[in-house]
């Protein structure tokens, strides 16, 4: 996904690594093993992250 991004000018790359290490943070604090899959589980259904962070 990085890879493939287009956010490279100005700070839209410091903000876009920002979000990532926020989300991979918030994860983390609700007791997630595994990062990486947690994050393909909730790209599918963007509702999803408000129920993993008990938000909803």
């Amino acid at each position: 996904a990085e890879d493939h991004s287009q956010v490279r000018t100005g700070n839209a790359p410091r903000a876009m690594a920002t979000l990532r290490n926020l989300a991979i943070g918030a994860l983390r604090l609700t007791g997630t093993d595994n990062i990486a899959q947690a994050i393909r589980h909730i790209s599918r259904d963007a509702t999803r992250t408000l129920t993993v962070l008990n938000l909803a």
